[in-house]
C-alpha cells in the first residue's frame, strides 16, 4: 500500500470540502503530525482512519424562526456538527455570533475530537451553534431564539448521544434558556447539556475552567524547563470569560497581566490587572456588556484603538480571544520583544504562519487542544456529577482539572520529544489525542 503524503491527502480534503479555509487550516496542521506517524504504523493507514476521522458522522442543519421585541420575524441558520462518537457521546459547544458558518463549526468539531480525547475522560467530538449575535439583544430576544432553536435541536441531542456546552456568544444565561427549553420538551431532568448553573445540576470551576486549565498547563511547561510564573510578565487578549479567568490565575500565581482586549482595541496597564481591576472587567463585561476602552478611561491607562496585543513586551502570551488573531507578523512581534511561552486559550488562535514563527524560534508553544482542554474536562466532570447525582467541591473539581492538565502536559512530552529533549508540544498533542479514537475505530471494523 503506497504512503500517504501531506500533499495528497490534503489535496483530495479540499476538493471534497471546498471553500471551507478554517477546517482545510485545521486538518493541516494536524495531518502534518500525523501523516509520519500513520506511515510508521501501517494498521491505521491501511484502516484509512486518517480519511475517516475526518468526516463528520453527520452535519444537522436547519432553520430557527424567532420574534423581535418589534414583533417582527426574524431567521437564522443553526447547525449541530457531530463529529465522532467512537469513544464517547458527541461533546463540544454551542457558538452564537454572526460568523458562524460550516467551515468553522467544522474545524471546531475536528479539533474538539482530539481535545475531549487528550483529557482521558470519555466523549466524543462535536460542535455547534448558530449565526445569531446576541449582542444588543434584550434577555426576551435571547430567551425567544434559544427556545426556537431547543425546539429542533433537542431532537438530536441526549446525555448518552451528544452533550452540548456554551462557547462564544453562549454564556450562561444563553445556558439556562436553551437548557429549562430541552427540559420541557423532554419532561427529563438529565445532563444534556454542561456549563449549567449550580442551582440546576452545574459544577465548581467550570466557567473558570478553560482560564484556569490554559494557565495550569503554561506552569507545567514552565517547570518541565525549571522556570516558574512568578514575576513573569503576562499578555492576554480578550476579555470574555477565558481572558478573565486566565488572568485571575496567572496573577495569582505571581504573574503580572499588562493587556487584555476586545474586538475595539487593546488596554495596555503596566502596573498589572489586579484582583481589584479584573473586578471592573467582570463587571463590564458580564453585566453591562461594555468595550474595554472603559478599562482605560477609568485607570488612566493607553488604549490601542483597533489594535491586538502582541506588539507589547511580556514573557508569557495567552492568545484568548478567537481563530487565527496572531499571524506570521504577530508572532515575530511576540518573540522579537522576548515572549518564551505561548498557552492558547482560545480555538485555533494563531495561523500557520505563527506557528512555524514560534516553533523555529524554539520557545514553548501549547496548542488550543491541549492548553485549552481544561472546559472540556470540566464538562465532563459536570456529566459525571450529573449521572451520580452528586456535588462535589470547589477544591475537589480544581484539583481533578490540575491532575488533568497534568496528564495532558505528559502525553504531549510522551509523543512531541524531538532533539536534545526538546518537546514539539504540537506534535504530542496530535498524535497523543488521534491514538485512543484511532484504537476504538479499529475496534469497531469498518463503519
Amino acid at each position: 500500500m503506497e504512503k500517504l503524503t501531506l500533499e495528497g491527502f490534503m489535496s483530495g480534503l479540499k476538493n471534497r470540502n471546498p471553500g471551507e479555509e478554517e477546517f482545510h487550516q485545521a486538518v493541516e496542521e494536524v495531518a502534518h503530525s500525523l501523516v509520519p506517524f500513520i506511515n510508521q504504523n501501517k494498521i491505521y493507514r491501511e484502516a484509512a482512519i486518517l480519511d475517516r476521522l475526518t468526516e463528520p458522522d453527520r452535519i444537522i442543519i436547519f432553520r430557527i424562526n424567532w420574534e423581535d421585541d418589534e414583533g417582527r420575524i426574524q431567521t437564522n441558520r443553526g447547525y449541530r456538527v457531530q463529529w465522532n462518537n467512537s469513544i464517547g457521546p458527541y461533546k463540544g459547544g454551542l457558538r452564537f455570533h454572526r460568523s458562524v458558518k460550516q467551515s468553522i463549526l467544522k474545524f471546531l468539531a475536528f479539533e474538539q475530537t482530539f481535545k475531549n480525547s487528550l483529557t482521558g475522560i470519555p466523549m466524543g467530538g462535536g460542535k455547534g451553534g448558530s449565526d445569531f449575535d446576541p449582542k444588543g439583544k434584550s434577555d426576551a430576544e435571547v430567551m425567544r431564539f434559544c427556545q426556537s432553536m431547543m425546539t429542533e435541536l433537542y431532537k438530536h441531542i441526549g446525555q448518552f448521544t451528544d452533550v452540548p456546552a456554551g462557547d462564544i456568544g453562549v454564556g450562561s444565561r444563553e445556558i439556562g434558556y436553551l437548557y429549562g427549553h430541552y427540559k420541557r420538551l423532554s419532561t427529563q431532568f438529565t445532563g444534556v447539556m454542561t456549563g449549567k448553573g449550580m442551582a440546576y445540576g452545574g459544577s465548581e470551576i467550570r466557567p473558570e475552567a478553560t482560564g484556569y486549565g490554559c494557565v495550569y498547563f503554561m506552569r507545567n511547561m514552565l517547570n518541565r524547563i525549571g522556570e516558574g510564573m512568578s514575576g513573569k510578565t503576562a499578555i492576554v487578549s480578550g476579555s470574555g470569560n477565558v481572558a478573565q479567568f486566565t488572568c485571575e490565575k496567572a496573577t495569582e500565581l505571581g504573574a503580572k497581566v499588562v493587556t487584555l482586549s476586545d474586538s475595539s482595541g487593546t488596554i495596555h496597564d503596566p502596573e498589572g490587572v489586579t484582583a481589584e481591576k479584573l473586578e471592573f472587567v467582570k463587571e463590564l463585561k458580564n453585566e453591562r456588556r461594555g468595550r474595554i476602552k472603559e478599562y482605560a478611561d477609568e485607570f488612566g491607562v493607553e488604549f490601542y484603538e483597533g489594535k491586538k496585543p502582541w506588539h507589547i513586551a511580556g514573557d508569557l502570551a495567552f492568545p484568548s480571544a478567537t481563530e487565527n488573531e496572531i499571524d506570521k507578523d504577530d508572532a515575530k512581534a511576540l518573540v522579537s520583544n522576548g515572549c518564551m511561552a505561548v498557552s492558547e486559550g482560545a480555538n485555533m488562535p494563531t495561523t500557520k504562519g505563527g506557528i512555524e514563527v514560534f516553533q523555529e524560534a524554539k520557545i514553548l508553544y501549547g496548542p488550543g487542544k491541549a492548553a485549552n482542554a481544561g472546559g472540556v474536562a470540566v464538562s465532563g466532570l459536570e456529566m459525571a456529577q450529573n449521572s451520580a447525582r452528586l456535588s462535589w467541591s470547589r477544591s475537589e473539581v480544581d484539583q481533578r482539572l490540575q491532575t488533568i492538565m497534568n496528564d495532558i502536559h505528559s502525553k504531549c512530552v510522551e509523543f512531541g520529544c524531538i532533539d536534545n529533549g526538546r518537546v514539539d508540544y504540537v506534535q504530542g498533542a496530535n498524535i497523543g489525542g488521534f491514538i485512543k479514537v484511532a484504537d476504538a475505530m479499529l475496534a469497531y471494523g469498518v463503519g
